[in-house]
C-alpha cells in the first residue's frame, strides 16, 4: 500500500489490553497503525512486531495524550512515518482507581479529566483538521472508546471514570453531527466488562469473575471482540454510521 494512500490509523493507549487488539485487528484490515504508548515501550514494540510478523505495518511512537504538546508531536510523527492519515482511535484512559465520590482526591480527577476527556476533544481536533473535507482532507473516521459506565453510573468503585465517559458519549454525538457533511464519521464503543490488565491494575484482579453472574451472556468480554466492533466503525462497511453508540457489554 503506498504512504500515499491515507490508511494511516493512530490508535492511542495501543500498547495492551484493548488498544492492542485494535491495532492488530485493524492491520490486518489493512490500516498502517500508529501504535502509541505513555510509558511501556517494551509492549507497544511487542505489538508493533506481532503486526509485522503477520505481514502487516506498524510503528511505535510515545506521548503521552494527557499533554498537547505530546498530542501535536504524535501527529506530526505518525504521518511523517505512516502517511496521511485516514483514522482515529481514542482508546488512552485511566479509571482514577476505585473510590467513593467522598474518597476522591483533586489530583486523581484532575488526571481522568485530563487524558479521558481533554486528551480524546484535542486529538479528535487534530484528526478533523486533518480529515474534514473543510480543511481540504480527504474524509475518514473517529472511534471514541467509551464505557457503559457512562450509562450504569460506576457507584461504589468509580463514579469519577463514568463521568468522564458520560463525557466522551456527548462529545462523540456533537461531533459526529458537526462534521457528518466534512467527510468524517464520529462514533463510539461503549465496552462493558472486558477481561483486560485494568482490573489488577485498580487492586481487583478477580473482578471480571466475580461480576459475570450479572451479565446476561453469563462472562466477560475480550479485547479482540471489542476491537471487531472498532475495526467495523472505522470501515466502509459503517459508511452510513455516525454519532453511535455501540454497546459492546454482553447485554448488560
Amino acid at each position: 500500500m503506498p504512504a500515499t494512500d491515507p490508511r494511516t490509523l493512530i490508535v492511542t493507549g495501543a500498547s495492551r489490553g484493548i488498544g492492542a487488539a485494535v491495532a492488530r485487528l485493524a492491520a490486518r484490515d489493512g490500516w498502517r497503525v500508529a501504535v502509541n504508548f505513555a510509558r511501556d515501550a517494551a509492549a507497544a514494540n511487542a505489538v508493533v512486531a506481532a503486526i509485522r510478523a503477520a505481514g502487516g505495518t506498524a510503528e511505535a511512537i510515545q506521548g503521552d495524550v494527557a499533554r498537547e504538546a505530546d498530542i501535536l508531536a504524535l501527529f506530526v510523527e505518525a504521518e511523517r512515518r505512516l502517511g496521511p492519515l485516514g483514522g482515529l482511535v481514542n482508546n488512552a484512559g485511566i479509571t482514577g482507581g476505585f473510590a467513593r465520590v467522598e474518597a476522591l482526591t483533586a489530583e486523581a480527577l484532575s488526571a481522568v479529566l485530563a487524558l479521558n476527556v481533554a486528551g480524546a476533544v484535542l486529538c479528535a481536533r487534530e484528526a478533523v483538521r486533518r480529515l474534514s473535507t473543510r480543511h481540504g482532507g480527504p474524509g475518514g473516521a473517529i472511534v471514541n472508546i467509551s464505557s457503559l459506565a457512562a450509562r450504569t453510573g460506576g457507584s461504589g468503585e468509580w463514579v469519577h471514570y463514568a463521568a468522564t465517559k458520560g463525557a466522551v458519549d456527548t462529545f462523540t454525538i456533537g461531533l459526529a453531527r458537526e462534521v457528518a457533511a466534512e467527510g468524517v464519521r464520529v462514533n463510539a464503543v461503549a465496552p462493558g466488562l472486558i477481561e483486560t490488565d485494568l482490573h489488577a491494575a485498580n487492586g481487583a484482579p478477580d473482578r471480571p469473575q466475580r461480576m459475570a453472574a450479572g451479565i446476561p451472556m453469563q462472562r466477560a468480554g475480550t479485547p479482540d471482540e471489542v476491537a471487531a466492533g472498532v475495526v467495523w466503525l472505522l470501515s466502509p462497511a459503517a459508511s452510513y454510521t455516525t454519532g453511535t453508540i455501540l454497546e459492546i457489554g454482553g447485554g448488560r
